[in-house]
């Protein structure tokens, strides 16, 4: 079934961060990032953090009923934790300086980030995740660049590699998950 998808309005951002709270409420990495201790409020701010810094330097997709929602950076994006600054530490509490800390492959100088998808819980499997990426890869197209990701769930992995993806590396995070390190082009 072919879905709209549009760039987000800055009044769809905190439902779609909403949006991807609910998504990622189990996902691997922002579980290990996070502290249990008001972990949805602080899931939820941290995605609509991220939501406003890739509206303003990227592309944020949404379908129409923001039931799905995937943000893209292109390479000259400025890094979210400088432009959001303490908030985002915040957030992240103690895990905060394990993240600083942690160094993941690089990926191409040149490449978009897919930093984030997620689709509403309630609509997972009908191709509406599919759907936004798409076209976030196609904003990537145009501007001829290849595309990197990082993600920490194994059957994620499946669904980018038939998107084009293909995994570069594979890290264990100390007391963490595994981050599947990946690029597109």
């Amino acid at each position: 079934m072919p879905y709209v998808v549009r760039r987000a309005s800055s009044s769809d951002l905190d439902r779609a961060a909403r949006v991807l709270a609910a998504a990622f409420d189990a996902y691997p990495w922002t579980r290990w990032a996070l502290p249990a201790e008001g972990y949805r409020e602080r899931l939820e701010e941290v995605q609509r953090l991220y939501l406003g810094h890739a509206a303003e330097h990227g592309a944020v997709l949404v379908d129409d009923g923001v039931r799905a929602v995937a943000a893209f950076l292109p390479p000259d994006a400025p890094d979210l934790a400088e432009a959001v600054g303490r908030r985002v530490a915040e957030l992240h509490g103690q895990r905060w300086a394990s993240l600083v800390a942690l160094e993941l492959p690089a990926l191409p100088p040149q490449a978009w980030v897919l930093a984030t998808v997620g689709v509403d819980p309630a609509h997972r499997g009908a191709g509406l995740g599919t759907a936004v990426v798409r076209a976030g890869l196609k904003v990537a197209d145009e501007a001829g660049a290849p595309v990197g990701l990082e993600t920490s769930d194994e059957r994620n992995v499946r669904l980018y590699e038939r998107l084009g993806f293909a995994t570069v590396a594979v890290t264990q995070v100390p007391d963490g998950p595994a981050v599947h390190t990946m690029v597109r082009g």
